[in-house]
């Protein structure tokens, strides 16, 4: 209830600075939210629930192949050097090297479809989760292991009670930050080769210079934007509990 009244409270600030913003600019390209509120029929009459569907499962496809490939390249660094060695290198240049200048290169090997905006999420979010599980998974104090193995703990039980639960708060904070960084970029890949998906339906609606669809659609990105950071929060609480201050 917390985490809802939060949300409900940064929605109604950002609503207030917009229309503030609305009537000290006061430009058509600028309407108000009472105005674009009042002409959302159109944005739901226009299939918007399409687009959002299109988008999610981009998002969702990019984010699931991240955890699936990062989490165990991460795990592998951290427990061995040799490995950490060889990829470190890698994943140090490639961080901050900006995915979106790579889209050309995905579009030319996966096609304009659904791969290579799928391609370009999983790489944006990718380093993130390996350097998260990574930093997290060498932070573990090596007592606890060593009491484990002591006690007759396998390689499995080491992995699955003391490694995992120790990288999932790291792994939960790098996917909040990768679910607004994937949506970001969602909105640029979207505007190439695709009729679905709401980054498409805002830059539609832009070069149609119909601004109340416009915004409508910025709002429907936020809203889902908001919700799916809640979504990761509320799981976070659920499987981290023994994190949570008392």
């Amino acid at each position: 209830m917390k985490k809802t009244g939060a949300f409900l409270l940064g929605f109604a600030a950002v609503n207030l600075l917009w229309l503030a913003a609305a009537v000290l600019l006061d430009t058509r390209a600028l309407p108000g939210p009472a105005e674009v509120y009042a002409h959302f029929g159109d944005v739901l009459a226009a299939g918007v629930f399409r687009h959002i569907g299109a988008s999610l499962w981009r998002v969702f496809a990019g984010l699931f192949l991240a955890l699936a490939v990062g989490v165990p390249v991460g795990l592998l660094m951290a427990a061995s050097p040799r490995w950490n060695a060889l990829l470190h290198p890698v994943v140090y240049f490639s961080y901050p090297v900006p995915k979106t200048a790579l889209l050309p290169v995905a579009m030319l090997l996966f096609g304009l479809r659904d791969g290579s905006k799928i391609l370009i999420i999983l790489l944006t979010v990718l380093f993130q989760v390996i350097v998260a599980t990574r930093d997290a998974a060498r932070a573990v104090d090596p007592g606890l292991y060593q009491v484990a193995v002591s006690a007759g703990a396998s390689h499995g039980r080491l992995l699955g009670q003391i490694t995992l639960p120790a990288v999932l708060p790291e792994l939960f904070t790098s996917l909040r930050i990768g679910v607004g960084t994937a949506l970001a970029v969602l909105f640029i890949v979207e505007a190439y080769g695709t009729r679905a998906g709401i980054g498409y339906y805002i830059l539609d609606a832009w070069s149609r210079i119909d601004y109340l669809e416009m915004y409508g659609g910025i709002v429907v990105i936020s809203v889902v934007g908001a919700a799916l950071f809640l979504a990761v929060d509320l799981l976070a609480r659920r499987l981290c509990r023994w994190k949570e201050p008392s």
